[in-house]
């Protein structure tokens, strides 16, 4: 919904946690014309929840904390290559068949030419990729990030259902 429905946009953010830190910051949010009195640095009493503030010194406690980082360098360190494996060989395609038109239209099995077959084979790559990626995310990253995910969950007091 937005303003041409005459809908609110805002009323769509239910438990909006920017929302909270936006107030905690002094921020004007337009749902509330003032901030509330704990944005002065007050606690809110929460049943069971971490303030505000508590909430961002534990998520940067994990963010600096070491299985962070690896679980950040893992990404990298299989991204970073295969992207710039992936688009090195996409843009190899694309300038051979711009600068190589006789190569391109090299016939190999009938129809079948060179263009032909390496535009297959970016599709081949592009689902093998995915595959990899997913196989990679599984074995090396996700236990790891659900630990971390687990910790803030437990940590900020937002482990229950909402």
């Amino acid at each position: 919904m937005d303003k041409r429905d005459g809908g609110d946009p805002a009323m769509l953010r239910v438990d909006d946690p920017w929302q909270e830190a936006g107030a905690a910051a002094g921020l004007w949010l337009p749902e509330q014309q003032q901030a509330p009195e704990w944005a002065a640095g007050a606690r809110p009493e929460h049943s069971g929840t971490a303030a505000v503030g508590d909430r961002a010194a534990v998520y940067l406690e994990v963010q600096h904390s070491e299985e962070f980082q690896e679980v950040r360098d893992r990404y990298r360190r299989f991204v970073f290559p295969v992207a710039a494996g992936f688009v090195s060989w996409y843009l190899l395609y694309v300038v051979a068949a711009t600068t190589a038109p006789r190569l391109m239209a090299h016939r190999l099995a009938g129809e079948l030419n060179v263009a032909l077959a390496a535009g297959l084979a970016q599709f081949a790559s592009t689902f093998l990729l995915t595959w990899a990626y997913a196989r990679h995310a599984r074995l090396n990253r996700d236990r790891a990030a659900l630990d971390l995910r687990w910790t803030l969950a437990t940590r900020t007091g937002q482990e229950r259902v909402r």
